[in-house]
């Protein structure tokens, strides 16, 4: 396969087979050449859960301090009641039967769906259009509340949500490559921290077998995973 020549350059500034501190690694994305956006910086952990087991199904939320660098839409779901108190807060688009139809016929320009619990029963007969997109409300991760406020500035604010796959990783984007070095550490460092948190008490074995950063158009660093785990200690 031809590889671009930003890419070549990109993959040169790493050593074969070797694994970075988080610090390194931060520091060679930032050093790589980027794409004329500005790139998403993502990581991914490899976890030893069995995702077909639901005590082992890893699913929550976490703020990140510096905010992903990203406009968040917003869809808040709920009876009248609450629906001038969501939009106070922020919210994008804010209704119920009138969004629930245009999800139907295939609107889905919203990027989080929070919804209040009383409405639930009419929102969850859309689980297979919402749920393999991710977007399933769901109260372990803070979107299924009545506090509706809080949860669309806590969103808006860097809030992000995560799911382990099929394979057992966990991938997530926790800001943008224009963030200061440290910026994007603590950043990572918050959501390790939160994935540590959340382990089953049915899995054994290592838990964070690996990691791995990389940017949208960048190359895919490993990161050292005991070196990891002493940073997040």
């Amino acid at each position: 396969m031809k590889h671009s020549r930003r890419h070549t350059e990109n993959i040169a500034l790493l050593e074969k087979g070797t694994e970075y501190t988080l610090s390194e690694g931060i520091s060679i994305l930032k050093k790589a050449k980027s794409a004329k956006f500005d790139e998403t910086v993502d990581v991914a952990i490899r976890l030893g859960v069995d995702p077909r087991r639901a005590d082992q199904m890893i699913r929550g939320a976490v703020s990140l301090p510096h905010g992903t660098g990203k406009q968040v839409r917003v869809l808040v779901l709920a009876s009248d009641a609450k629906q001038k108190e969501a939009k106070d807060a922020g919210a994008d688009y804010v209704g119920l039967e009138d969004y629930l139809q245009k999800i139907q016929e295939g609107w889905l320009e919203c990027d989080v769906i929070i919804a209040t619990p009383d409405v639930m029963s009419s929102v969850g007969k859309f689980g297979k259009i919402l749920g393999p997109r991710g977007m399933m409300p769901n109260p372990k991760s803070g979107t299924v509340t009545f506090d509706v406020a809080k949860a669309v500035q806590e969103v808006k604010a860097g809030k992000i949500e995560f799911r382990v796959e099929r394979t057992g990783i966990v991938h997530v984007g926790v800001g943008k490559l224009s963030f200061d070095e440290q910026k994007i550490k603590e950043n990572i460092k918050a959501f390790v921290e939160t994935i540590i948190r959340v382990k089953p008490v049915t899995a054994k074995g290592q838990y964070i077998r690996s990691a791995t950063i990389s940017s949208t158009m960048g190359p895919g660093i490993r990161i050292d995973r005991n070196a990891l785990m002493d940073e997040v200690k």
